[in-house]
Order: structure tokens, then C-alpha cells, then sequence
């Protein structure tokens, strides 16, 4: 029996029955320099897991620096896909003399049949790999990872409808006998909602007639979620729109309400903490306590196996909830409906976990008097600075009067922006481009993208341009094809996360797509045909992965880690971190390859 390590992903996936198996089944073989391991279309016999040497994996359809697309060390495996497909696709050779550990075919397969985990590393892609790692984290008795995976059809009460005739008599005494909160009431054009608090307030601070159709104060612009949407984002569908519950809607007919406390039951109690004290802060210094608990919640929800999808869309609510509640206590009502208060980069497209710089920006109605505006801007920003968001290096924040403006103003300079095609102008045309509303009238905002679309999505000067950034950062590999390991490590912000995040933009301007989120944006882009389902996919993974790789660091450096937050260290992952992160970042080369190709970056 050989001795050799069968602790990490896939021999981890076995029992300790399974892992004696293939101790007892391994041969070791030598390979010398250069020689051909296992050749293109030659039937795979053996599972290879090198002890020591190097392994290039060669597609021989291409030539020169494309031919090389993996790259093979001491504790890597290679040659189960070729015994599952038949044959082999592409060509492994030995770039330096090497010791394999050989499991042979009819083994490989029985370990398959027993194991269905086992089989199933080998058979899947990128982003069936990285739901395998995550739940391999949440593996200990965690209930956190199947809670993120339950749907809306799962926690929904079944509704109870009135009818349009239906008065608010009726409706207390309905909503009394069937012991709810609340009431679907049909309406001249689809479905509203009538609560208890609705019912109180129009009873006795409104004074309505009991015998008034229920309708009349009934609110028809619902918040709707599908079937077999995630819970969670029902969750932060509430969160986002301060609601307490939900209407599950299938095929525009209504099946279903998910309440808040249902849908918090499901998940961890720190969230709920940190949700109300969020909601209930009523001053500042209120706010701050609960904006203090946000890293705990990322840890928790991190350790007990949350997607971190997820766990950006929660964050993502409740920063908005706390920028929101500090605009309301600074800003006098009266301006409310004549401004809108934006955000922009990674907290506009809702992928920011951690607190960062403060982006944000401010539109006026035309002409607005406002005469104490520039010092009322000068004090939201000192609160946000309070609340844990640092200011921008680059000022761009409401503070900044550069970044404030009226309507035509804000088109001025973005016609400005898109002539000039400087380095900085196109930045600012990014920034704004994932602007997102975030205080008073979004209207506001939704007229000035609208403008920013037309001046820019026809433009191919511009989108050439505006795409070039994407190649400003080579990807940490190899001409090896094999993961780059700096000590200091990769910074896979620059090789990972904008490439993929940028180029997504680019994409989205010139289709006109206007959603602010990557994922959604990939979303939109494979419904418009500009890209396969499949390799939408796998990109939208790729960006989790690396995401959560740089979440770690990140929270490694608050615990007083020295180190880059944005730097990974290669060799302190695991095995299938480092597979994965290998896959993800080939993804990330073809993708920029793509780019390259439709926006003509290689003229440049």
C-alpha cells in the first residue's frame, strides 16, 4: 500500500474505505523530460497524481503561447476526464523529470460508481466546482448552507384574496378570522395588498367610513418575488425596500406572501440583530452601533457556508438602509423629491462587502435654491466617514461640488467625458455608468442614465476606448499556463475581479442593458445573445470565486494580518482553492481574448 496524502478534494469526497482503496490500487512511475504522458485522442487507462516533477497540459489544435492551457505540480491530478470521455482531449508531457502515482481505469471507475461525490468532481464545471468547496466549508453540522439554498415556494403563506367590492369591514373582519396580517385585494388593473397598520390608519387616523371599498387604501405597487427565487434575495428584496413581506408571484398571478419574520427564521439570528437595529436607529450615533456589527455578520454568515452572491445582496440592503437613514437625518424633507442621492462603484452594482471608499454623487432638479447645500454635503460626508466609510482618494463624493449638479450639468459633462476619451473621463463614465439610486427622487438618475446610453452606446470610437482598460492588467498566469506564486502574492482584484467586472460594463453600455450588477448584467447579456449561457456562467463564478478569496483577506487584515487585502497568496491555499482559482483565471484570459476581438483592442 502506498503511502500518499488522500486528504484534500477529490480523495476527501471518499471514506476511509475508499481512500484505502486507492492506496492499494497506486502504482508510481517515472516519466522522463518531455516525454509524452498520455497523447491527444489516446484512450485514458490511468489517473495521474504527481509526486514530484511538472506536467504541461497541451491543446495541439493551436500553436505557440495557445497551445499551452494547464500546467501540473507536485500534488495535482490529471487523466480522470479522459477515462470518462473515452479519450483523451489534449496532449500531457513532462516538462521535468517526474514521479506519477498511477490509479488505474477499472478502479478509478468502481471508486465512481460507489462514490457518486467522487464522480461527480470529475463531470462538473466551474461553478458546479465551487458549489462542491462551498459546501465542503460548510461541512460540521452547519445548517447555514441549505438555508441559502431554500426558495421562496418554500416559506410562503398561502395568500387570502378580497374582492374589489370587499369593504374595510370586511377586510378586519377577514383578517381576524384567518388570524393573518395581511390581505390580497383585487383592483381595477392586477392585485394590491392591505395590512393591519393599513386597516388602523385609515380606521382611526384617517378617519375612513367602515363601509368604504378596502381597495381605496389598499397599495397596489407590490414587491414581488418568484417561486424559485432564493429566500435570501426575498430577504434582501425587504430589506432594500423596507417592507415586511413579499408577494410570490407565478406566471403574473399571485400564489403566495413570505413574511419577514418567516424568512429571518431561516437564517442567522445576527442578521436579524443587525436588520432591526439598522431600521430602528433613530440618530446617528445609533446607526454607527449597528454599522459596527456588519464585519461580524460577514464573518458568520462567511464561516457557516453562505454564497457570497448572498451575502453582497444582504450587505448591499443594509449599507443602502444606513446611507439612506443618514441622507433622511441630515437632509431637510423639503429637498427630498428635488434630489436624488446616487452611489456608484462596487456599492452601485451591489457587490461591495466590506465598507470602502465613499463613492457617491448628487442630481438637482433644475434651478433648485438650496443655499446651505455645499456645508450640508460637507456634513453627510463627515458622517459617512463616522459610520466606517472612508472618503474617496479621489473625492469623488457629494462634498466634492465636481461630483453635484443639475440635470443639463450632469449631461454637459458627460458629453464632455465622452469627447475627450481620457483616461479620466472614462473612468467617470465607469463610475457613473453603475450608478444607482440611493436617496430621494430616482427619477432623477433614471433620466441621466437614459442620456448617458444614448451618447455612448452607438459610439464604437468610445466603446473601443472605453474597453481598453481590461488589458491594463496582465492575468497572474504563467506562459506556462500555470497560476503565478509571488511571495507577496496575486492581486486578484486587478487580474480577476476587473477584467471580468469591466468588461461586463463594456458590454452592457453598448447593448443598452441598464441593470448596475454584474451577475444580473450577465443575465441580460445572455438573454440578448452576446454570450453563451454556459460561459456567462462560469464568469459570473469566476468573479464569486475571486470575490471571496479577497473577502478573506480582507477580513484576515481586520484581525490584524499584515499583508495587501487584495493580494492572495497562492500557496496558502488549498488544493482545489488553487484548481479552482487556476480555471477561474483561464476564464478570465479567454474572456479578455473575447474583448480583445469585438472592441479591436489589438490595434492599440
Amino acid at each position: 500500500m502506498v503511502d500518499v496524502d488522500l486528504s484534500q478534494p477529490p480523495f476527501s469526497l471518499l471514506d476511509e474505505d475508499g481512500r484505502k482503496r486507492v492506496s492499494g490500487s497506486l502504482d508510481l512511475v517515472y516519466f522522463d523530460l518531455g516525454e509524452i504522458i498520455l497523447d491527444a485522442g489516446q484512450p485514458g487507462e490511468s489517473v495521474f497524481l504527481i509526486h514530484k516533477g511538472e506536467v504541461a497540459e497541451l491543446d495541439v489544435s493551436r500553436s505557440g503561447e495557445l497551445e499551452r492551457i494547464g500546467h501540473y505540480t507536485a500534488g495535482d491530478l490529471f487523466g480522470a476526464i479522459s477515462i470518462l470521455r473515452g479519450q483523451s482531449r489534449y496532449r500531457f508531457r513532462a516538462e521535468q523529470e517526474s514521479l506519477c502515482y498511477l490509479l488505474p481505469k477499472s478502479e478509478f471507475l468502481a471508486l465512481c460508481d460507489d462514490y457518486p461525490a467522487f464522480a461527480e468532481c470529475f463531470r462538473r464545471n466551474l461553478a458546479h466546482k465551487t458549489r462542491l468547496l462551498a459546501a465542503q466549508r460548510a461541512s460540521g453540522g452547519s445548517l447555514m448552507a441549505g438555508a441559502m439554498l431554500a426558495r421562496s415556494r418554500e416559506c410562503m403563506r398561502r395568500p387570502h384574496h378580497l374582492t374589489k367590492a370587499a369593504t374595510i369591514t370586511e377586510a378586519v373582519a377577514t383578517l381576524d378570522a384567518r388570524r393573518v396580517d395581511s390581505l390580497l385585494v383585487d383592483g381595477e388593473n392586477g392585485v394590491g395588498m392591505v395590512t393591519k397598520t393599513d386597516l388602523l390608519n385609515a380606521l382611526v387616523l384617517e378617519k375612513w367610513p367602515q363601509d368604504a371599498p378596502v381597495r381605496s387604501i389598499a397599495n397596489f405597487s407590490l414587491i414581488t418575488v418568484r417561486p424559485d427565487q432564493y429566500l435570501f434575495e426575498a430577504l434582501v428584496a425587504m430589506t432594500r425596500h423596507r417592507v415586511e413581506r413579499v408577494v410570490v408571484m407565478e406566471d403574473d398571478v399571485p400564489v403566495g406572501v413570505v413574511e419577514l419574520t418567516d424568512a429571518l427564521s431561516h437564517f442567522s439570528s445576527r442578521s436579524h440583530v443587525v436588520s432591526l437595529q439598522v431600521e430602528q436607529a433613530d440618530d446617528l450615533a445609533s446607526l454607527s452601533a449597528a454599522s459596527r456589527l456588519m464585519p461580524d455578520l460577514v464573518r458568520g454568515l462567511m464561516a457557516q457556508g453562505a454564497k457570497p452572491r448572498f451575502v453582497m445582496g444582504l450587505l448591499s440592503a443594509l449599507n443602502g438602509r444606513i446611507i439612506g437613514k443618514t441622507w433622511d437625518f441630515l437632509v431637510d424633507e423639503r429637498y427630498h423629491g428635488a434630489t436624488c442621492l446616487m452611489v456608484m462603484g462596487s456599492e452601485g452594482r451591489g457587490e461591495q462587502i466590506l465598507k470602502t471608499d465613499q463613492d457617491n454623487g448628487l442630481i438637482l432638479e433644475e434651478n433648485l435654491a438650496w443655499p446651505e447645500r455645499e456645508a450640508c454635503m460637507r456634513a453627510f460626508s463627515d458622517a459617512l466617514l463616522e459610520l466606517g466609510y472612508p472618503p474617496c482618494p479621489g473625492d469623488i463624493m457629494v462634498s466634492n461640488p465636481q461630483w453635484v449638479g443639475g440635470e443639463t450639468q450632469w449631461r454637459e459633462r458627460i458629453d464632455t467625458w465622452a469627447r475627450r476619451c481620457d483616461a479620466d473621463s472614462l473612468m467617470n463614465l465607469a463610475i457613473l455608468l453603475d450608478a444607482r439610486a440611493m436617496a430621494g427622487n430616482p427619477a432623477l438618475l433614471a433620466r441621466l442614465r437614459e442620456s448617458l446610453f444614448e451618447r455612448c452606446a452607438g459610439d464604437e470610437i468610445l466603446l473601443s476606448h472605453f474597453a481598453r482598460p481590461v488589458l491594463r492588467f496582465s492575468t497572474p498566469l504563467t506562459l506556462f499556463g500555470s497560476l503565478k506564486k509571488p511571495q507577496h502574492g496575486i492581486d486578484i482584484k486587478k487580474g480577476g475581479i476587473f477584467p471580468v467586472v469591466h468588461g461586463v460594463r463594456v458590454m452592457a453600455l453598448e447593448r443598452n442593458i441598464t441593470v448596475t450588477s454584474t451577475l444580473e448584467r450577465l443575465d441580460a447579456l445572455v438573454a440578448d445573445g452576446r454570450l453563451e449561457a454556459r460561459f456567462a456562467e462560469d464568469l459570473g463564478e469566476a468573479l464569486s470565486l475571486f470575490t471571496e478569496l479577497r473577502l478573506k483577506q480582507q477580513l484576515e487584515r481586520l484581525d490584524g494580518k499584515e499583508g495587501e487585502p487584495d493580494r492572495v497568496v497562492v500557496q496558502e491555499l488549498s488544493s482545489l482553492e488553487r484548481d479552482l482559482l487556476s480555471e477561474a483565471l483561464h476564464i478570465v484570459k479567454d474572456f479578455k481574448q473575447r474583448l480583445s476581438h469585438r472592441y479591436h483592442l489589438e490595434y492599440g
